[in-house]
């Protein structure tokens, strides 16, 4: 499980990249696309942390 999540978290980063970018295409509400940009950016940054060496 050590790459797994990780790589999830990566994943779900792009398809949040992609929504947001969407929903900014669409118009939609600024409130709307600034949490799903904030959201992308969270799991990029929880996913690179991740891959991170440690004191493990």
């Amino acid at each position: 499980m050590g790459a797994l999540l990780p790589m999830l978290l990566l994943i779900l980063a792009g398809l949040l990249v992609g929504g947001a970018w969407s929903l900014h295409r669409q118009d939609a509400p600024r409130a709307a696309v600034l949490v799903t940009a904030l959201l992308a950016v969270l799991a990029t940054v929880g996913g690179v942390l991740w891959l991170l060496p440690g004191e493990g």
